[in-house]
């Protein structure tokens, strides 16, 4: 007998601990189980809920008097490049895009090492070796690409200059995590990959370039708010972002619902709801 998964599944909140975006505040996620065979089916429909896949995991944020987090997601159709951002794009045009399937190699966890060092030495990844590399990278049970982007210097070797592992929605692309080679600093690399997406899901007709969170009053996020046709999903539903001024990350005791009222509002694909509240549970091997 051939046994399934069911569409819906237990949900899990981690206990608290301190946030990564703003200093003096602690995070807290939802977060339920990617796998079985309806997979790709329920991250489609709680990627559209805000949620985000880390390997086998899908979480959205949930702090108990902050909502400050924000999923963000490229409006294709409205996007048009500013002028800083044509630039971006002339000044990466020798760079060489190649799309792969999910699997990890040396040279991608050397970049990624390189970079780790420089942005995110201090970081929850920093410690992260080859092998909890290749899992971050290979174990997906949803359709998946790594999407690799390189030079030639002359005649010599081609060089990595840039990886994005994406996810391939019914509705558009994920990024899910991206890394480039600090030398490059320069040329705003992790500009261009967004760029990029917004251009390969023009091709395939999808309508969405998604940028996993964007949180107003965090300089590691605030780039985000400089492509046009961003929406955020906020108050339950998706809408453009307007003016990046107008979403403040002030504390509130009111300003996250309740987890039991939380997880009754999430919409799975066979459109039951959620049952049983969720158990707290230690933080799962989350990436971004």
């Amino acid at each position: 007998m051939r046994h399934t998964l069911p569409l819906a599944p237990q949900f899990y909140v981690t206990a608290p601990q301190p946030c990564p975006y703003l200093d003096g505040r602690m995070e807290r996620k939802l977060f339920t189980a990617l796998q079985g065979e309806h997979a790709q089916k329920l991250n489609d429909t709680l990627s559209k809920q805000g949620f985000r896949r880390s390997q086998n995991v899908l979480y959205r944020p949930s702090c108990a008097e902050c909502s400050a987090c924000l999923s963000a997601r490229i409006r294709v159709a409205n996007f048009t490049p500013s002028r800083t951002q044509r630039r971006v794009l002339r000044r990466n045009s020798a760079l060489t895009r190649n799309a792969t399937s999910p699997w990890a190699t040396e040279d991608q966890f050397s970049l990624f090492r390189r970079y780790l060092d420089y942005r995110h030495a201090e970081g929850g990844m920093a410690d992260m070796d080859i092998f909890e590399f290749a899992a971050m990278i290979e174990e997906t049970p949803i359709r998946s690409r790594v999407i690799e982007y390189s030079e030639t210097q002359g005649r010599g070797p081609v060089e990595l200059s840039a990886v994005c592992l994406t996810d391939v929605f019914d509705d558009g692309l994920s990024m899910v995590y991206s890394f480039y080679d600090p030398d490059l600093v320069g040329r705003s690399l992790g500009t261009f990959l967004v760029l990029d997406h917004i251009e390969i899901a023009r091709a395939a007709g999808l309508p969405f370039v998604y940028l996993g969170y964007w949180v107003p009053g965090s300089k590691k996020m605030g780039y985000k708010a400089g492509f046009s046709g961003l929406e955020i999903f906020k108050a339950g539903q998706w809408q453009p972002v307007g003016n990046p001024e107008d979403h403040k990350s002030v504390l509130h005791p009111l300003s996250v619902e309740p987890i039991a009222e939380q997880v009754a509002r999430i919409s799975l694909p066979d459109g039951r709801a959620p049952k049983g509240l969720p158990t707290t549970l230690p933080e799962p091997p989350l990436i971004g």
